[in-house]
Parts: structure tokens; sequence; C-alpha cells
């Protein structure tokens, strides 16, 4: 009887196994594009994004108080680091591919794309000691202090973004945990 009633938990164990991880392979698979709400979340924060960069960059500028004989260095600095050029929004193509890739395609397919945000921040390097060669030495001290600051904001955002989310994760796995906890009289 005991050998009965283990191979039947045993039994509805795989079952409910099997099902659970074929509904969510199915919830996987159900398409790579975000939801419409997702979407317009992320349309809304490239837009804050953007609007943010460029009020950074109408500082620097009003800081630097800029010569005609520069302004055309700003302006190729500028154009040259702009996401739209950089090439910073484009779609990183299909997940659903990428899943589908051997581990060795896919691997190559990373490096390809390191090797892109490689040659764009090559871009924006070449781009800076242009307009940096085109500034007087308290403009490059201005800049330069600009540069670190905005460095190491962006750091700490990076990192308060990091903790938030983990906090996140173990509030929702504590949530589910306690959800799943078997009752108990």
């Amino acid at each position: 009887m005991k050998f009965l009633k283990n191979t039947f938990f045993v039994g509805l164990t795989a079952l409910s196994l099997a099902t659970s991880a074929g509904a969510f392979a199915q919830q996987a698979n159900s398409g790579s594009s975000p939801s419409p709400e997702r979407a317009k979340k992320m349309e809304q924060m490239q837009q804050r994004m953007q609007a943010g960069m460029e009020k950074h960059r109408m500082q620097l500028h009003d800081k630097l108080k800029l010569t005609a004989q520069q302004e055309p260095a700003w302006k190729a600095f500028t154009e040259a680091t702009s996401p739209q050029h950089a090439g910073m929004h484009e779609p990183k193509g299909d997940h659903q591919a990428m899943a589908n890739l051997s581990a060795p395609a896919m691997m190559e397919k990373m490096l390809e794309r390191s090797k892109e945000r490689m040659a764009r921040q090559q871009q924006h390097l070449d781009a800076l000691k242009t307009f940096y060669a085109a500034l007087t030495p308290e403009q490059q001290k201005i800049l330069d202090d600009n540069h670190r600051r905005m460095h190491h904001g962006m750091k700490m955002r990076m990192h308060e973004g990091m903790q938030n989310r983990m906090q996140k994760r173990m509030q929702h796995n504590m949530h589910e945990g306690q959800m799943a906890a078997p009752t108990t009289k």
C-alpha cells in the first residue's frame, strides 16, 4: 500500500511539473514583442532620456561659453554622440531567434554586438578628442569636471537600480513563497 501511495505521489508530481513546464514554455513563446502597455512605457522612457540628454547638453553648452569658432566643433561632437547616430535605439533582433541558436552561434552573435558597441564607443572617443582639442584649457577643465560628475552619477543610478530590482525580486519571491506555503491546522 505504501509503495502504491508513493508511486501515485511521484507520478502526480511529475505530471504537475510537466504541465507547469508546458504552460511556462507556451507563455514564454507567446511572442517576443512587448505588450502595448510595456511598449508605451519604453517609448516614454526613451523620450524622457532624450529630453534629459538635451537638457544636459544645453547646460554643458552654457557652462563652456563656446565661441562662434567653436560652435562647428560642438555641433559635430553632439551629432556624432547622439543616440540616433549611435544606433542605440535600433531593434536588437528577434529574441526568439536568438533563443533558438546553438551555444556557439549565440556567443558569436553576442560578440558581434559587443564589437558594434566598441565601434560606437570609438566613434564617441574620436568625436570627444576632436572637440576637446578645440577647447581652451579652462573649458577643458569644465568638460573634465562635468564628465566625472556624470560618470559618477550614472554609476550611482545603476547601483541603486540594481538594488531596487533585487529588492523587488526578493519581495516577489517572499510573496510567492507565502502564497505557495501549505497551511497547517
